[in-house]
């Protein structure tokens, strides 16, 4: 993640630019020009470039970095004044120090084509989707069972689930849909409803770093869609809490099972008033584990696989590239619900006088309201095919500065 300089270090960095006179690189059309700071900078910069750059103009922003301490700096510029080669332009308010980015982007060439293929199995399921999801390894916890005998697989799950809780439900939505509250919830929103006391509440917030937990707002926003009104809402929570105190229930948790995008079904855990221990965090992971291992072995029985998408090569819509990755964008579709993070593509990349087979991974997604955007970092590229993209991206040799830069992020 990108680490913003403060304002004083922003100020010491500018200083440095001019004292050293550090030279600050701007790629525009496959060419890098070198800009220098003309002068001590406060609200303004003013910057000397080695030739007049084509094509700018006042108004228009300038992606810059330089190198200091053996970290790539990069900022955003607008500029006010232009003439030649003299730049004005305001101080920037943000500096970005180790991006984990190795080169700059730069908007792709007109003469490069660009396929895309999923890598791996897709599929269109008729179980709840969810669009926030983010893929998990299996743990070596799991590794002694087998996936491939379900049964036993099942039988395991209910044996260990005896020692911790008073009875467990499992549910997978073939011939049943999400019906009750808990069920509606988890297949909206695909997190888990913990309850370590029925005469507690649900958290404000989800202390898991996958913020794996469904929240006090989530549950609200749910009852708010069935019709409560927003001056209710807090009573009608307390009231859907309380109600399985009532029912005997003292600690309760559903965790969904998640299989790609989809919710295909839930393990329920409850305690009633035998006394057991409550139901803790350390379940919780355990539970999604066997939650997993559970998808996984409906994958390897073909569960799916009357549901497999045959994977054909797609055209996205590419807004930059560097020589360690790229950014594109998709429209909103079945499958860009599909691309999360960790997805890996292939990636076939087509200059005029050579073709860059390599695989991408996605690194960062995000969307707006027609459209989502994939960050992608490169893998399995030759070395001679990184050299090849590297000159004919930025349109000057690859030096060995530029290898040692080259780590593969974007």
């Amino acid at each position: 993640m990108a680490t913003p300089i403060k304002r004083i270090e922003k100020d010491f960095f500018l200083k440095v630019l001019y004292d050293d006179q550090l030279p600050i690189i701007f790629l525009r059309n496959r060419t890098e020009y070198v800009l220098r700071v003309e002068q001590p900078t406060k609200d303004e910069i003013h910057l000397q470039a080695d030739r007049p750059i084509p094509g700018l103009k006042p108004r228009r922003k300038m992606n810059l970095m330089f190198e200091y301490l053996e970290k790539i700096i990069t900022f955003s510029l607008e500029i006010e004044t232009l003439r030649d080669d003299h730049i004005t332009a305001k101080v920037p308010e943000l500096m970005y120090k180790n991006l984990g980015r190795s080169h700059s982007r730069v908007i792709t060439p007109p003469d490069l084509q660009i396929l895309f293929t999923f890598r791996g199995d897709r599929y269109s399921l008729s179980f709840p989707k969810i669009t926030d999801y983010e893929s998990e390894e299996i743990t070596e916890f799991m590794n002694h069972l087998d996936p491939q005998n379900l049964n036993g697989l099942i039988g395991q799950l209910a044996e260990w689930i005896k020692n911790f809780a008073s009875g467990y439900k499992l549910i997978i939505f073939k011939d049943v849909k999400p019906v009750t509250a808990e069920e509606k919830i988890l297949a909206e929103t695909g997190k888990t409803i913990f309850l370590p006391s029925t005469l507690g509440a649900l958290p404000e917030t989800d202390p898991h770093p996958k913020k794996r937990l469904v929240t006090a707002d989530m549950l609200k926003r749910y009852l708010e869609s069935t019709g409560v009104g927003k001056n209710y809402l807090d009573d009608a929570a307390s009231r859907f809490i309380r109600s399985k105190f009532d029912n005997g229930i003292v600690s309760d948790v559903w965790v969904p099972i998640l299989f790609q995008e989809y919710v295909i079904g839930y393990i329920h855990l409850w305690v009633n008033m035998e006394g057991r221990p409550s139901l803790n965090y350390d379940i919780i992971d355990t539970l999604y584990q066997f939650a997993r291992v559970l998808a996984f072995s409906l994958k390897v029985n073909g569960y799916f696989d009357s549901e497999k998408l045959k994977n054909e090569p797609f055209m996205g819509n590419v807004i930059d590239i560097s020589a360690s990755g790229l950014l594109f964008a998709y429209p909103n579709s079945e499958l860009a619900t599909s691309l999360t993070l960790d997805s890996e593509l292939s990636v076939k990349l087509s200059a005029p006088k050579r073709t860059v087979n390599a695989t991408a991974q996605i690194v960062r997604r995000y969307n707006d309201k027609t459209t989502n955007y994939f960050g992608c970092r490169f893998l399995d590229i030759a070395p001679e095919d990184i050299r090849f993209l590297f000159e004919f991206i930025y349109g000057r040799p690859f030096t060995d500065a530029d290898a040692y830069f080259l780590t593969g992020h974007v």
